[in-house]
């Protein structure tokens, strides 16, 4: 009775669960323990599928003093390698039961944490020694000339108005990651958001050249979402297809309804940003949504990018429970693509 009592408890448990007896034998093994160690080990000793001796130390101490002790278990799973926390708990009678917990993901997203650190310090080091460099030789050798002087000065206010894009573009991933679970409540009429960023934009397709075709249903087009970040993301993807997409000298935008998507479950709005530039390499497709991601950095810079946008444009989708695509083919031009739903 006591072991069905035991066994109806951790087949509840979230996590991978595993008891052994004092024959040190596996006696029940839940569902997510049988995809980390394996099936058919239940009535087999506990090495058959834990061979870790620090694990195994573990276990046989706790047998010997009933008190709870603490242990590592690595796997590799899918060429990296998975490390979980496991907890070795005493259990009446003469059982040791075996929690683990993944700490991969916490390291991972420690390790994503240091990664964005160097990011930024990179990216204002870079600046920030160009205006040292400039501010030394005015104050030297360039000090009475007056040409030079003003060169200078105007690759110095260029160099801190990319500083400053890059710590609003900072500030705004943070603000956008802290109100990352909490939805929307208002609802905006997506045609009308998009007419409006249409018109200010109109000085940067004249000076790129770029026709707009707009493709607009003619009754209004609702959904729930905040109008300021939904602006940025519609911004923020329009100026990128015109800024690295204008070699085809057009531009489509559509906005259409769907009845039902598959993924999102319901009732979607879709919005197409369609350029017919030179197209994406498929290997850099699955990676333009990490922060501080270009494919050609020289150039992002050149057009003021900050490496940070299309990060910004993931978190503000995500946040509207909506998905985000981009398709490209080279020679034929990209396409980035918004799913939000209505409801």
């Amino acid at each position: 009775m006591h072991r069905m009592n035991l066994e109806n408890i951790l087949s509840g448990v979230p996590l991978p669960t595993i008891a052994i007896n004092s024959d040190e034998k596996i006696t029940f093994m839940n569902s997510k323990a049988e995809q980390l160690i394996g099936k058919g080990l239940i009535g087999r000793h506990l090495v058959t599928g834990l061979r870790q001796p620090i694990l195994l130390s573990a276990i046989e101490a706790t047998f010997l003093d009933m008190q709870d002790r603490a242990a590592r278990y690595q796997v590799n799973a899918a060429n990296r390698d998975v490390i979980y926390d496991v907890t070795c708990t005493y259990s009446e009678p003469d059982h040791v039961i075996l929690f683990f917990k993944d700490k991969s993901e916490l390291e991972n997203a420690i390790q994503m944490r240091r990664d964005f650190i160097a990011n930024v310090s990179h990216e204002l080091k870079t600046p920030l020694t160009a205006l040292i460099g400039f501010i030394e030789t005015l104050q030297g050798s360039a000090k009475e000339d007056t040409k030079t002087r003003n060169e200078f000065l105007k690759i110095m206010e260029s160099e801190a108005q990319r500083m400053n894009r890059l710590v609003a573009d900072l500030l705004s991933l943070s603000k956008v990651e802290a109100r990352e679970r909490i939805r929307p409540t208002e609802t905006i009429d997506l045609k009308q958001l998009l007419n409006e960023i249409e018109l200010t934009l109109g000085p940067l397709f004249l000076n790129y050249s770029v026709v707009v075709n707009l493709d607009f249903p003619i009754e209004p087009v609702n959904v729930i979402g905040e109008k300021d970040e939904l602006r940025q993301v519609f911004t923020n993807l329009i100026q990128n297809a015109v800024k690295y997409g204008n070699d085809g000298g057009r531009l489509n935008v559509k906005l259409s309804q769907i009845k039902h998507d598959q993924i999102l479950k319901g009732e979607a709005i879709k919005v197409s940003i369609k350029d017919f530039g030179q197209g994406i390499d498929p290997v850099h497709l699955p990676r333009l949504t990490e922060r501080f991601y270009r494919i050609d950095n020289h150039r992002s810079r050149e057009l003021g990018g900050t490496g940070l946008g299309l990060a910004i444009v993931k978190h503000i989708i995500n946040r509207h429970r909506g998905r985000f695509i981009i398709e490209s083919d080279i020679g034929l031009g990209s396409e980035f693509i918004v799913f939000l739903p209505v409801n």
